[in-house]
C-alpha cells in the first residue's frame, strides 16, 4: 500500500429520508431560492456519498435550478446506488402503489407524487433502464403504474416492460406499449380522424429537409398534403415551448434553423384557434379511466400558451373566467366534447393520460399534445386561486378511485 494512501476509504454510512419531488417543487413554485437547498445537499453528498436519497434530492434540486446535465449525472449516480425510492402515505396506508420510472428530467415520468399528496396511498418509485441495477425483490404492492413517459430513447424499454406487464401478478395501469404511441406523429395518426377532433397532421423531418423547405427546393404540400404556411416547427423531444415557433413562410426557416441547432423536427399546420374576443384559450385535461378532469385553463393574446406565461396571476379577469370554466366544466365543456373524449380514450387505450387542447372556431376539440407524464398539481396559492382546490380534489379522488377499481379486479391471493 502507498504510504500516502488514506487507509480509511470506507464512506460514512448515512441514509436520509427522501424529501421528494413534490415538496421540492412546491418550494421552487413558491419562489423560494433553491440555491441554499442545493448547497446543503451538495455538502451532505460530499460527506455521505452513499446516501442515495440525498443524492436523488440533489438531482431534483439541480433540475429545478436549470442545471440539467449535472442533474442527470447526479441522478444516475443515485440510481446506481439505489433504484428504489419510497414516498410514505400521510394517512394510514390503504393503497400500495408501485411505479415504474426511468432516468431523465422532470418530464421523463408521470409525476405521481403530486397525485398522492396528503393521501392514504404509499408510493414506491422503482427506476428501470440502461445502467440502472435491478433489485432482488419487488416491494409489496397492490397496483403497478407504468410512469415511464414517451420518448424516442425509451421505446425499447417500454416494449420490454410490456412483456413484463403481460404477466404481472398485480393490476397494471397504463400498458407500456400504448405509451409508445404518444409521440406527436403517432398520436396524430391515431386521433386526427376521430369524430369531434381536430389535430393537424404532424410529421418528423430532418434538418436537411427543413433546409430544402426553406430554400424552396421542396414545397410544404409535399410534406403536409393539402396544408400550407404558416406552420408550427419544434425540435424533436422538446417540451414547454422550447424551440417552438410559428413559421409564416419559407423565407423564415433559415433564421429559425440558425437559432435552433437540432437535427430533427416536428412540423404541422398552424391552426388559428382565437376566440371571438381575440384571446387564445388552452386547457389541460386529464382522462382518468375515460373520464375528463380539468387541471387548468390558460388565457393569452399569444397563440403559444403555457400557464406560467399566460399572465393568470396578474389578471383577476382571467382568473374569474378560469373559475367559471372550472365550475361549469362538467356541465358545459364535457358534454360538448363527450364524443371526442370517448374517441381519445378508445384510440389511445390508456387508463391515465393528459391532453393539452383548445377549441376550433367550429367547435371541435383541438389537440396540441397527449401525454401520460403531464404535471397536474395543487401548488397554486390558495389566496389567489381558491377555486382550484375543489377541481383538483376531484381529480386526485378519481385517481385514487381508479387504483381501488384496479385492486378490485385482482385475483384473490
Amino acid at each position: 500500500m502507498n504510504d500516502n494512501q488514506d487507509t480509511n476509504t470506507a464512506a460514512p454510512a448515512q441514509q436520509s429520508k427522501l424529501i421528494g419531488l413534490a415538496p421540492l417543487m412546491r418550494k421552487a413554485f413558491a419562489g423560494v431560492d433553491m440555491k441554499p437547498q442545493g448547497m446543503e445537499l451538495i455538502a451532505h453528498a460530499e460527506k455521505y456519498p452513499n446516501d442515495a436519497n440525498a443524492m436523488m434530492d440533489l438531482a431534483t434540486t439541480l433540475l429545478l435550478l436549470g442545471h440539467r446535465d449535472t442533474a442527470l449525472a447526479t441522478q444516475m449516480e443515485a440510481l446506481k446506488l439505489q433504484p428504489l425510492y419510497s414516498v410514505p402515505s400521510v394517512h394510514e396506508t390503504k393503497i400500495r402503489l408501485l411505479a415504474l420510472m426511468t432516468d431523465g428530467d422532470l418530464m421523463a415520468n408521470t409525476p405521481l407524487e403530486f397525485l398522492v399528496e396528503d393521501s392514504d396511498i404509499a408510493l414506491d418509485l422503482l427506476y428501470v433502464g440502461a445502467g440502472i441495477p435491478a433489485i432482488e425483490q419487488l416491494p409489496e404492492h397492490d397496483v403497478l403504474f407504468v410512469a415511464v413517459g414517451e420518448a424516442d430513447d425509451k421505446h425499447e424499454l417500454l416494449l420490454d416492460l410490456q412483456a413484463l406487464a403481460d404477466n404481472w401478478p398485480r393490476p397494471v395501469i397504463n400498458a407500456p406499449e400504448r405509451i409508445t404511441h404518444l409521440g406527436r406523429d403517432g398520436a396524430c395518426a391515431l386521433l386526427q380522424t376521430g369524430e369531434g377532433i381536430e389535430m393537424p397532421t404532424s410529421i418528423r423531418i430532418d434538418r436537411p429537409t427543413l433546409e430544402k423547405l426553406g430554400s424552396g427546393e421542396i414545397e410544404i404540400s409535399s410534406l403536409l398534403p393539402g396544408d400550407d404556411f404558416p406552420i408550427i416547427v419544434r425540435p424533436l423531444g422538446s417540451h414547454a415551448g422550447h424551440g417552438l415557433r410559428k413559421v409564416a413562410s419559407p423565407e423564415d426557416i433559415p433564421d429559425y434553423l440558425q437559432a435552433v441547432p437540432s437535427d430533427e423536427f416536428y412540423v404541422a399546420r398552424f391552426v388559428d384557434y382565437r376566440s371571438a374576443d381575440g384571446q387564445f384559450r388552452k386547457y389541460r385535461i386529464i382522462l382518468i379511466d375515460g373520464k375528463p378532469f380539468i387541471s387548468h385553463m390558460g388565457i393569452s393574446k399569444h397563440w403559444m400558451i403555457h400557464y406560467l406565461n399566460a399572465g393568470m396571476t396578474e389578471s383577476q379577469e382571467k382568473r374569474d373566467e378560469e373559475k367559471r370554466f372550472m365550475e361549469n366544466f362538467d356541465t358545459d365543456f364535457v358534454p360538448r366534447h363527450l364524443t371526442a373524449f370517448a374517441e381519445i380514450t378508445q384510440r389511445l387505450g390508456l387508463d391515465y393520460v393528459g391532453i393539452d387542447c383548445g377549441e376550433t372556431r367550429d367547435g371541435k376539440l383541438l389537440i396540441f399534445e397527449v401525454d401520460s407524464d403531464m404535471i397536474v398539481h395543487a401548488m397554486d396559492p390558495v389566496d389567489m386561486f381558491p377555486y382550484k382546490q375543489e377541481p383538483m380534489k376531484k381529480l386526485f379522488a378519481a385517481f385514487r378511485d381508479m387504483l381501488l377499481k384496479a385492486m378490485a379486479t385482482a385475483p384473490a391471493a
